[in-house]
């Protein structure tokens, strides 16, 4: 797997969200994909439950919608810092992936702090056009808290 490659669809990834394009989100998957949110501390214990969790590219479609029409939060954006990606194996034009993150968040009054840190632990291959995109997102934090209502995908 090109590191290049994988570098561009996590840039990719931190504008759109960054950007607040979230339409433009659940398109850097595929359609039957995996997208979770859970903390290390639930890694290692083996009880994976995801804070946010999406099994296809139409439940992300959802989380969009709801974050536009229906959820009320704190206005806020983020800021990703992403690191490089490490490929952890290939099977067929499967790549295992590790990339690291840092979240700040950015509330509407301009306070910034570090909201989450982690890493995301991904499944990527081409789609049909050879660009590639996510089979499966696992945003792993480094924290188990959050104090504030998790909203906006990581």
């Amino acid at each position: 797997m090109d590191v290049s490659r994988l570098v561009t669809l996590n840039a990719a990834y931190a504008r759109t969200i960054d950007t607040e394009q979230f339409e433009q989100w659940p398109e850097l998957f595929h359609e039957d994909c995996l997208y979770k949110v859970t903390t290390a501390e639930n890694v290692a214990q083996g009880m994976e439950a995801g804070v946010m969790y999406a099994d296809s590219r139409a439940m992300l479609q959802d989380r969009v919608s709801a974050l536009r029409t229906a959820n009320i939060y704190e206005r806020q954006r983020y800021r990703h810092i992403v690191g490089l990606p490490i490929v952890l194996g290939e099977t067929g034009d499967t790549a295992e992936v590790e990339t690291p993150f840092l979240i700040v968040r950015i509330m509407r009054d301009g306070v910034m702090d570090v909201f989450a840190t982690g890493c995301y632990r991904d499944k990527v291959k081409p789609n049909g056009a050879g660009e590639l995109r996510f089979v499966e997102r696992i945003a792993v934090c480094d924290g188990s808290r959050f104090d504030t209502l998790v909203a906006i995908p990581f």
